[in-house]
């Protein structure tokens, strides 16, 4: 009896220490949530300064002055602008009875002409030829050197006109402005033949004193009518 009363007593009061890992379990759920609340955290800040950058970009582009060609879009990189050539004048149809004026490129003393379907390239036969003559000078030579490079670059059809005033000439080789202003178009002709330009881009026509561009009643106006035009066809053939 008195063994049993013992065994009773120890048994009511004696408590067994509880196990480690039962009393670490909920330290490490309350570790593990503290870990995915700092996660979520760390990804809703990093979100939400995604989403601002992309708000500011587009202002910030905006608000910066640039090429109006290029227009930037946040998911693409910027690109250099590409800028537009200008046209050229040649390739820019105008008026018949447009002016002619000097072109700066090839010099004072050749004046471009386009119209539509062809650009003239008009010399003054003062520069080209002496007076009577057929035969081209140095200064000529010179002009025409400039005209080259222009007129090889392309395959159009070139037609060389040779045009006098109405002061008639008589020699032996010239019995008329005809032979002269036929003559001084065929020596342009060949020259550019020998410059490179293919014969069969290449013709020569003389008119004499039958399409004056001012009147023959004084000098200066002699001087507009004896030139020599270089036409180049910019339009193509018809069939």
């Amino acid at each position: 009896m008195n063994g049993q009363a013992q065994g009773s007593r120890f048994t009511r009061w004696h408590i067994e220490p509880q196990r480690e890992e039962e009393q670490e379990a909920w330290l490490i759920t309350y570790l593990d949530m503290l870990t995915l609340l700092l996660v979520m955290l760390v990804i809703m800040l990093a979100l939400a300064g995604k989403g601002e950058g992309q708000q500011r970009e587009p202002a910030m582009l905006e608000a910066t002055p640039g090429d109006q060609l290029v227009t930037l879009q946040p998911s693409v990189s910027p690109m250099a602008s590409i800028v537009p050539l200008p046209v050229p004048a040649a390739d820019t149809p105008q008026d018949d009875t447009s002016e002619a004026k000097p072109d700066l490129a090839l010099g004072d003393d050749i004046e471009v002409i386009v119209n539509d379907g062809s650009i003239s390239f008009r010399i003054s036969s003062e520069i080209l030829f002496g007076s009577g003559r057929a035969e081209l000078e140095d200064a000529g030579l010179d002009v025409i050197d400039r005209l080259v490079p222009t007129l090889a670059a392309g395959g159009h059809r070139i037609i060389v006109e040779g045009h006098t005033d109405n002061l008639p000439i008589q020699t032996e080789r010239f019995p008329s402005n005809w032979e002269l202003s036929a003559s001084r178009a065929s020596s342009v002709v060949r020259y550019l033949q020998l410059a490179g330009i293919e014969s069969t881009r290449l013709s020569a026509t003389g008119y004499a004193d039958t399409r004056p561009l001012a009147g023959n009643g004084d000098e200066r106006g002699r001087a507009s009518n004896r030139r020599v035009e270089l036409i180049m066809q910019t339009a193509p053939d018809k069939p």
